[in-house]
């Protein structure tokens, strides 16, 4: 549901009335059912709005909700990086043994910044997001930050560091699986052959097997990653599969969204 408003309903007012979801739902064998399910849970957690239009129940986003997806949608997007100045930026943190979840989310948030453990409270990134660390955790005093910026002895040191901090050999096979998977379908997406539910249903797919990557990819630069890295090509065919199916699947959230129904 956060994909259909992410990628569709936010270019069509943000909103949509519960039977236009239910319509859009049934797309991928949803239930009505679970759909009013789904809607009332997210209202009751704050991720979605309501108001009655008439008869009719008519949801949104909430502002958290959408700025948790416009994060979500730079760091799929935008993945490409300027050069590289060779300074690694480093985080140490300390964090008190009773605060054993907070520690763990820590951890998370330095990994969703870009930063790789090279011990288990010293974490590493070749790009600078100590700012939103700092920013994140700002309000818990137990959580104390030092940030460093350094170089290390020579460029082989610094792939062997890369080396350590990511696990780059499962992050590789995992983007040739993906391309193994979308490569050979491109022609068909070139040649328009998916059109209705089979675009809007492949097209959500694909936005859903890639979405993964940039959770686990701290998108380094050239110099740091292995010979015929894959990932970077990964990324070309998403953007361009993403592009090709974007008209045949828009047409038909619009007229789903049109009937409140599926057409017949």
């Amino acid at each position: 549901m956060f994909d259909l408003f992410g990628d569709y309903l936010r270019y069509r007012g943000g909103e949509a009335r519960l039977r236009g979801l239910v319509a859009l739902m049934e797309a991928f064998q949803v239930p009505e059912a679970t759909v009013r399910m789904v809607a009332a849970r997210l209202r009751r957690e704050g991720w979605l709005t309501s108001r009655r239009m008439g008869r009719e129940t008519v949801y949104g986003l909430t502002d958290a909700a959408w700025a948790l997806l416009d994060e979500g949608r730079d760091r799929i997007f935008r993945r490409s990086r300027g050069p590289w100045d060779g300074q690694w930026h480093m985080v140490i943190y300390t964090v008190p043994e009773t605060e054993r979840a907070l520690r763990e989310q820590l951890r998370k948030k330095l990994a969703w910044f870009g930063f790789g453990p090279l011990s288990s409270s010293v974490w590493l990134s070749p790009h600078d997001g100590t700012k939103q660390v700092r920013e994140a955790f700002a309000d818990e005093p137990s959580v104390r930050l030092d940030n460093f910026r350094s170089r290390s002895a020579s460029a082989q040191a610094d792939v062997d560091i890369a080396a350590r901090c990511w696990d780059l050999e499962a992050l590789d096979r995992a983007y040739a699986t993906m391309l193994a998977t979308y490569l050979p379908r491109l022609s068909a997406y070139r040649a328009g052959d998916l059109q209705g539910a089979d675009a809007l249903v492949e097209r959500m797919t694909l936005v859903h097997d890639y979405r993964r990557f940039p959770f686990r990819d701290p998108d380094l630069p050239p110099a740091l990653l292995p010979p015929d890295w894959s990932g970077r090509v990964a990324h070309e065919v998403f953007l361009e599969a993403h592009s090709l199916l974007r008209a045949p699947a828009e047409t038909y959230v619009d007229l789903l969204l049109e009937l409140g129904s599926l057409p017949g």
